[in-house]
Parts: C-alpha cells; sequence; structure tokens
C-alpha cells in the first residue's frame, strides 16, 4: 500500500472519526486515501477555521481533534488555531502537505521549513521522511496531544514519500495511567486546609478535565469550601451549588476578588496561569497556595505554591476525601453575602431596557438547558459571559482564554455539533469576530448541522474600546461598519434574525435553537453598560 494509505490506516487505529482541512496539491494522496476510509474529511474554508474545530473537538471529548492543510500558506493559516490549543491545553494533531524531499534543500515553490515553524506552539513534531516510521510518528502525535497537560502535536508529508509503497503495520493505541500525587505532599495539602480560617478554591482549565470535576464536587459538598473558576474552570462546580462564586477573571476589581483577598489559603486545580494573573488576586504575595495539577507549577513572583500536589488532580481529590472520612472539615460561611452579590448583580441586567449583552445572556440562560453547550469567542461579549453566565456542568461553557482568539466560536460550534450531536449548541461572538470566520457558514450549512450563531453587534472592537477608554478615556480606531447579519445569513440559505426586544429575542432563540438547523440571530446591542461596570466596580468596596 501506499505511505498515505497507511497514514489513514493509522488514523483510523487512533479512533479519528473527522480531519477538517482545505484540500491542497501536496495533500492529494492523503486526500485520496481518506476518500475511502472510514474517516470523514471535512473541506473547510479557511484552514484557520479547521484548527479551531479540532481544537474545539479535542477540547469537548478529550481525543486529539484532526487539521489538515498543505504546504507554504496552507500550514502558516494553521497557526493560530495551533497555538491556540497549545495555550488553552486543546488536543490537536495537525498534518500538513510539503514539497518532495528533493527540493527541501533549496529555494522553492511555496516552501517554507514549516517544522521549526510549529516548534513553539507544538508539544512535538516531525517531518516523515520514510514510510515505515509512518506508524511510530502518528501514535506519538496522538499519544502527546492527548496526555496531560494536552496540547498540539504536528507532523508534515511530503508529497513524494506519499507516493512510496510500505508493508508497515499501524500501532495500537495503549492506555497510559496519569501518576499518583504524592502522598507526603498530599498529607502536608490536607493539615495546610484543615487549618485554615478562610480557604478557597479557584477552579481551572485542569479541573474539568477527566474525573476531576466529580471528585471536586464531593470535596466541596463535604467541606463547604467556596469555588470560584477562571473562565475556562467554568462548570467545574455547578453554579447553582451554595459554594459557587462564578468566575474570576476581569482584570479589575469584582466582587470574587473580595473573598480572594480575604482567604488565607487558595487551593487552585488545574490551574492555568495563561488564563488569569496571579498578579491579581495575590497582590501581597501572603497567602498559603496549595496548587494540585498534573505537572509542577510555573515559576512566578506572584505565584510561589506552599505546597505542589503535583499527579493526577482526581486522584489528589479521591484521596482527600478518604481522610474527610476520617477527619472531617467543615468550612464556615464567610462568603455567602457576596455570592448573594454576584447572583443580584447578574439578574439586575435583565431590566435593561435597551438590548445588552448581560441582558441577552439572561435570557439565553432561560433557553438553554443545563448541558447545553455555548461557545464564546473573544471580545467584549466574552467577559460577561465569563462572568454573568453560570455553568452548571464541565464542558459547557467553552471560552478561549489562554491564548483568546478571535473566530474561534463559529467554526467551534461545527466542531461541538459533531462531538455532540444530540446536545443544543450556541456559539456566541461580536461583529468583529463573526466577520473573521463567517465562511464556515457555508461549510455548516453544507454539513446539515443544526446550531444558533448569536451576533452581539455594535459595530466596534468592543474589547478594545473598553479598554482604551478605561485607560485614556477614549478610543481609537476601533469603530467598524457591518452588513445587515439578517440579510448576510440569507444569502448562504440560511434563516436570519434581528430581534428589538427581549421577548423577542426569547422567542428567536427558541424557535432557533429549536429548528435543527443552523441559523443566525443578530443582536444589536447597547454597548454603554461596559464602561458603566467598569466604573461601578471601581468603587467597590469589599
Amino acid at each position: 500500500m501506499k505511505a498515505s494509505d497507511l497514514m489513514v490506516r493509522c488514523l483510523e487505529k487512533e479512533g479519528v472519526q473527522h480531519v477538517f482541512g482545505v484540500p491542497g496539491e501536496e495533500n492529494e494522496d492523503l486526500l485520496f486515501s481518506l476518500q475511502d476510509s472510514k474517516v470523514q474529511f471535512i473541506p473547510t474554508r479557511h484552514e484557520q477555521g479547521a484548527a479551531f474545530m479540532a481544537d474545539v473537538y479535542g477540547r469537548l471529548t478529550g481525543r486529539a481533534g484532526v487539521c489538515l492543510a498543505t504546504l507554504g500558506p496552507g500550514a502558516t493559516n494553521l497557526i493560530t488555531g495551533v497555538a491556540d490549543a497549545h495555550l488553552d491545553k486543546s488536543p490537536v494533531v495537525a498534518i500538513t502537505g510539503q514539497g518532495g524531499v528533493d527540493r527541501l534543500h533549496k529555494e522553492s515553490h511555496q516552501f517554507i521549513d514549516v517544522v521549526n515553524m510549529f516548534k513553539p506552539i507544538v508539544k512535538w513534531n516531525a517531518s516523515i521522511t520514510r514510510p515505515e516510521i509512518i506508524p511510530e510518528v502518528v501514535r506519538k502525535a496522538f499519544k502527546l496531544s492527548e496526555s496531560e497537560k494536552p496540547g498540539a502535536t504536528h507532523f508534515e508529508l511530503p508529497e513524494d514519500v506519499a507516493k512510496l509503497e510500505t508493508d508497515s503495520p499501524p500501532m495500537e493505541r495503549e492506555r497510559v495511567r496519569r501518576p499518583a500525587a504524592d502522598y507526603k505532599a498530599v498529607e502536608k495539602s490536607f493539615n495546610i486546609i484543615k487549618n485554615a480560617k478562610r480557604p478557597v478554591i479557584l477552579a481551572g482549565n485542569g479541573a474539568i478535565r477527566k474525573l476531576a470535576s466529580k471528585h471536586l464536587r464531593e470535596f466541596v459538598e463535604k467541606t463547604n469550601i467556596p469555588v470560584a473558576s477562571t473562565f475556562m474552570g467554568k462548570g467545574a462546580i455547578s453554579d447553582k451549588a451554595p459554594q459557587s462564586l462564578l468566575t474570576l477573571g476581569l482584570k479589575g476589581n469584582d466582587h470574587g476578588l473580595c473573598v480572594m483577598k480575604e482567604a488565607d489559603v487558595v487551593i487552585t486545580i488545574g490551574y492555568d496561569i495563561a488564563e488569569y494573573d496571579p498578579d491579581f488576586w495575590n497582590i501581597g504575595v501572603a497567602k498559603q497556595i496549595i496548587d494540585v495539577d498534573f505537572l509542577p507549577a510555573e515559576v512566578y513572583q506572584h505565584y510561589q505554591p506552599t505546597v505542589e500536589v503535583v499527579g493526577d488532580i482526581s486522584s489528589a481529590l479521591w484521596e482527600w476525601n478518604k481522610r474527610l472520612d476520617l477527619e472531617p472539615i467543615k468550612c464556615e460561611n464567610w462568603y455567602g453575602k457576596t455570592r448573594a452579590a454576584i447572583l443580584e448583580d447578574i439578574s439586575s441586567y435583565s431590566n435593561d431596557e435597551v438590548l445588552t449583552v448581560p441582558g441577552s445572556l439572561n435570557v439565553l440562560r432561560e433557553v438553554m438547558h443545563d448541558d447545553d453547550i455555548l461557545l464564546s469567542d473573544v471580545g467584549s461579549h466574552k467577559m460577561w459571559i465569563a462572568r454573568n453566565y453560570p455553568a452548571y456542568e464541565p464542558n459547557t461553557v467553552i471560552i478561549s482564554n489562554g491564548f483568546a482568539s478571535m473566530g474561534i466560536a463559529l467554526p467551534g460550534g461545527i466542531a461541538a455539533k459533531l462531538a455532540h450531536p444530540g446536545k443544543r449548541v450556541v456559539a456566541a461572538m461580536g461583529d468583529g469576530g463573526f466577520l473573521m470566520n463567517s465562511q464556515e457558514l457555508e461549510t455548516a450549512k453544507r454539513l446539515g448541522l443544526g446550531y444558533v450563531v448569536l451576533v452581539f453587534n455594535d459595530n466596534n472592537y468592543g474589547l478594545i474600546t473598553w479598554k482604551q477608554e478605561n485607560h485614556t478615556g477614549k478610543s481609537f480606531g476601533t469603530e467598524l461598519t457591518n452588513p445587515n447579519f439578517k440579510q448576510y445569513a440569507e444569502s448562504f440559505g440560511i434563516k436570519g434574525y434581528e430581534p428589538k426586544s427581549y421577548a423577542e429575542l426569547k422567542q428567536n432563540l427558541e424557535e432557533a435553537i429549536n429548528s435543527n438547523e443552523v441559523t443566525l440571530i443578530g443582536v444589536n446591542i447597547d454597548a454603554s453598560v461596559n464602561a458603566a461596570l467598569s466604573k461601578r466596580l471601581a468603587n467597590l468596596s469589599c
């Protein structure tokens, strides 16, 4: 068989169901090998869209999403999505074509050194120079991508190597058990928690992977310790739980930060510093920190853990839960007023006279089921989704906040529906992020996927305006003009809505979500709530 056939057989062994990508001359053999396989090749309208689909698919399933591009410009177009997977800890395998090995030593058409270009944003990558190494390369790419902490890997297949004959068999997947934490670290950390007066848990990206959320919820129920999540840790515990302080992440004062400032012990669970700088919550560098994560903590001036519990997160929590059966810990409810203030703050936007993002999110939360999936793009709406949209289950609010890439939500909705066809999906974005990858509406329509594209329109790069005005009292370079989004959707053969009130928005959302077709809802919003929030929180007294 050809080397490209062997590669596809290896992908099948890995359980790959979809490959997202753009066809090119140099990946021709691989494309034809995919044609007769169990793996579905999904042509996208841009390689960045393909990488974002792989990114979200990997994050939702724990199995590496796969994206494909040709050499040169195809490979460079993958970079943003691959970098997003790198910092958001999402398993992704990127495959690129390449020119023949006989021309890689010299300047030639569309050739750049893709392997070295990808090195800073992947856990590992390689060029396949001989067909017999394909099984090892593919197995290693998937193994490293899916291992904690997950991330992106990459390999390239030169076009002349793809045509060569080989009789090498694929390698089998193997299950690798994650190491448990050191018992001394578990013991020391438990004693710190036992003696804490005002402990708080900061749940990060790693708290929603594997069984961590299940064991975290049990720990919180037993101890009554409050939990604040990062943007990417939303749903680690249900925001219905009385211990939930919802989400931290605004780069300024907020209710949850009051609890962080008052805490004497901070227990971080799967916390990635790339998500939210500890400078914001550990200003005096005086708190005791217990770091529970799969890998040792990053070295950071404002983040020096008293003890690091390194190993499988769920295993560490399981050990703590066993100890609690022998030595119960019950934290006093010193945070109840803060939780009440958070919930009151969220509900207050239901009284908005004009359409706003937080007011719209209150309507959306009413319509969505507990396990439905909301994907957020990047912009001012992301801050509101993180802050004001309660999450009740892990992986039901997907936010890119390690790399924070605009343009991820619309293609991400495609991946979410493929990963969970039985769930209802809404992809929320601003007008800026929407038009970065709006071409993938055609992909969604072609695939017959039913999800809602919710576009918040303020004719502006709103988050940048918000930050510029906070810093200088003015903004520059952020104003935009936009098409009529309803008509834009209809040009793709997709139903579009443009609600004028919250009652109409609710009606449109219910109709769109239940239609099981891709639809677009364009909401013209009043963005003045952004500056109003900053002004109000600046005067917040803890």
